[in-house]
């Protein structure tokens, strides 16, 4: 398994680095921790899209960590609807062929791509080893704006956090009962940030156990928890805080050891914690 992730992660690193050609993104990331979406925050992002003023300029929503793709697509264009005039679609790549070489370029030429929350594994199974993941990364590449809450927040990431526990497998749980080494499961994620790990929900949901677990495995990352009703706005290595809570990075100076029997332990771990305006430096 670990041998088919990793072939899988080689596959798509080459079709993003074909597709960028070598050169850093022209785009930028607007990842959302979940939670409601004041007016305010979505003025931002498409601020940050650039689709003011712009008539050509359209919206691409793209549903597929969502159980219920219709709902959520009718929510978020309601709200941006009073924002915007620029053209919203959906395209749900759970029910078309993710090959189509219409809708890759349509991803392509979007000037906003937004992912809905959910299941970012069910995201990822849509769009990994397709087209359509090397469409968002030119995208990117080109200048837009890949936006994504809750389980589209969590996907921006390389190594991607599942949310499930590998030593703690009765159940499904919002947040780590322990501080365990090798308790963290990754998949691949999207990788539009290479060293950046992302954690959502993450003061509403306690999940400070989770993100340092994350750290434990991948010291070399910066670790990022994006409180509800809160965004990171990424330009290249800088990431502005935007909304309504926090942000929290956790960092390493070294890796995290453990005790005989497994118990995470270590010194030198760096908490910073930011609100609406501040800068946070990610790694290149």
């Amino acid at each position: 398994m670990k041998k088919l992730f990793a072939l899988l992660c080689c596959i798509n690193f080459a079709i993003c680095a074909n597709a960028q050609k070598g050169t850093s993104p022209k785009g930028s990331l607007f990842i959302i921790g979940g939670g409601n979406r004041s007016e305010a925050l979505m003025k931002q992002m498409i601020e940050t899209a650039g689709l003011v003023g712009n008539d050509d300029a359209y919206i691409i929503v793209l549903p597929m960590a969502s159980e219920q793709p219709d709902t959520g697509f009718l929510y978020l264009r309601r709200q941006l609807q009073n924002l915007t005039p620029a053209t919203m679609r959906m395209f749900d790549f759970n029910k078309h062929d993710a090959s189509d070489p219409k809708w890759n370029d349509s991803l392509v030429n979007a000037k906003l791509i937004y992912i809905l929350g959910g299941d970012q594994n069910r995201f990822m199974k849509a769009v990994a080893n397709t087209p359509v993941f090397a469409s968002i990364h030119k995208a990117f590449a080109k200048g837009a704006t890949i936006a994504g809450t809750s389980a589209g927040a969590a996907v921006m990431s390389k190594y991607m956090v599942t949310g499930k526990q590998l030593r703690d497998t009765a159940k499904y749980k919002e947040t780590f009962d322990r501080l365990q080494a090798g308790n963290i499961e990754f998949a691949q994620g999207l990788g539009l940030l290479e060293r950046t790990i992302i954690d959502q929900h993450f003061l509403k949901r306690s999940r400070y156990n989770r993100l340092i677990s994350a750290l434990a495995d991948k010291p070399g990352y910066d670790c990022i928890g994006i409180d509800e009703s809160t965004a990171i706005i990424v330009h290249g290595n800088i990431a502005t805080v935007a909304g309504e809570s926090q942000v929290l990075k956790f960092s390493a100076t070294k890796p995290l050891g453990t005790n005989t029997n497994g118990l995470l332990k270590a010194q030198g771990i760096t908490i910073d914690v930011f609100t609406a305006g501040d800068k946070v430096s990610l790694q290149p």
